[in-house]
């Protein structure tokens, strides 16, 4: 992180930061027996991995009770879809490559969004009792309200937050655990909307899925409404509310998830959340439906493929092209090799690459062939 957007974090320095925290001096366990009413904690990363892995981190190790925490970060750009959603409902992943923006599968449940620099995520953690999403969205709406009185600014009964009564810009989930709970939202600041709209807009389609689906709502950023409401200016209102709140000092503290020796065991938790077991293997049950329009002769012939995915992998498969297009013996294969494969174009790209090959020296049957390989892989 360059030291620019440091110093945009917080108006004091990360030395005077961890030395308040006593740093140098916490534990292995690090933040796990904070000595204050409660803590407020911001984090120097913008990996969306990092970042839901402290989240995690927090849920399953540190002590709660009378000692709540309010964590804020923010994240390059990333789409991240609840713990039972399936992404290629959720988002497009083509495009998603393209751009270079990560997928991220949350512990909690709830919708799609889409992250950025312009977005704040807040995390506020309780014990089970203490859990209350509409008192946290209530202190939201206090700190903007004091930074901008004239802010009409409402919570929902679906714990979303409504600028003007039609514009959303903070969305909700929630993972509630044995003894400790946390509340995430989302507050949409200076956001990319146009990158938002494109990347939460499946291009997919023939899937069946009992999956948790998002609800699509119309959004606006705070900056529009006025420019001087920054992320920094709604970090720290945020923030002096909390410490208000629950007569703590108002002090954010700079942590660093990648540092091992303040969380423990940080490490795996970030590998999990990057892996494709994770990201695509936790993928409830799905059906693949759909039609394939291949060119031919002067015309285009129709394919239609069945697939069956669970835990990401092709459970099984019937592409059914026409004998007289490509030789029967050929799409057995097909169907026979993808099954036990990844749902994944990469995998899909070797699968068919190896395939061709034990195909008879044929240019046209080729061309045929890696279109078709071409097609599916953009059902993927």
């Amino acid at each position: 992180m360059s030291s620019r957007t440091q110093n945009m974090l917080i108006p004091f320095s990360m030395k005077n930061c961890f030395q308040s925290l006593g740093y140098h001096k916490v534990p292995t366990a690090g933040f796990k027996n904070p000595a204050t009413r409660g803590l407020i904690l911001q984090s120097i990363s913008n990996d969306v991995y990092q970042n839901l892995a402290v989240e995690d981190w927090i849920h399953d190790h540190m002590r709660l009770e009378d000692k709540p925490v309010l964590f804020l970060w923010r994240n390059s750009p990333s789409v991240v879809i609840g713990r039972h959603q399936n992404p290629w409902q959720e988002c497009n992943l083509h495009l998603m490559r393209q751009e270079g923006v990560k997928l991220a599968r949350r512990k909690s449940g709830g919708g799609a969004v889409y992250h950025d620099m312009g977005n704040i995520n807040l995390t506020f953690f309780t014990t089970k009792a203490k859990y209350n999403r509409m008192e946290n969205l209530k202190l939201v709406v206090r700190a903007l309200n004091a930074v901008r009185p004239q802010l009409d600014v409402q919570p929902t009964k679906k714990f979303d937050l409504l600028l003007d009564g039609q514009f959303k810009i903070s969305g909700t989930a929630s993972k509630i655990g044995r003894t400790a709970a946390y509340h995430h939202c989302t507050l949409l600041c200076g956001s990319d909307r146009a990158a938002l709209s494109s990347l939460l807009k499946s291009p997919y389609h023939g899937i069946k899925s009992n999956a948790t689906p998002s609800i699509p709502s119309t959004v606006k950023n705070l900056l529009e409404k006025d420019p001087t409401l920054t992320c920094e200016v709604l970090m720290s209102a945020v923030a002096a509310e909390y410490a208000a709140c629950h007569q703590m000092v108002d002090r954010v503290n700079l942590i660093n998830p990648a540092d091992e020796a303040a969380f423990p065991g940080i490490s795996s938790k970030v590998k999990e959340l990057r892996s494709w077991e994770w990201l695509y293997g936790r993928t409830p049950r799905f059906s693949v439906n759909t039609t394939l329009c291949v060119p031919h002769e002067q015309a285009h012939l129709e394919i239609q493929v069945f697939m069956d995915v669970k835990n990401g992998r092709i459970e099984t498969c019937d592409i059914k092209a026409p004998g007289h297009w490509l030789p029967l013996e050929m799409g057995d294969k097909l169907n026979s090799s993808f099954i036990g494969s990844k749902f994944c174009p990469i995998e899909t790209a070797l699968l068919t690459n190896l395939l061709v090959r034990t195909c008879p020296d044929d240019h046209r049957l080729h061309s045929k062939w890696n279109v078709l390989c071409e097609k599916i892989r953009g059902i993927m």
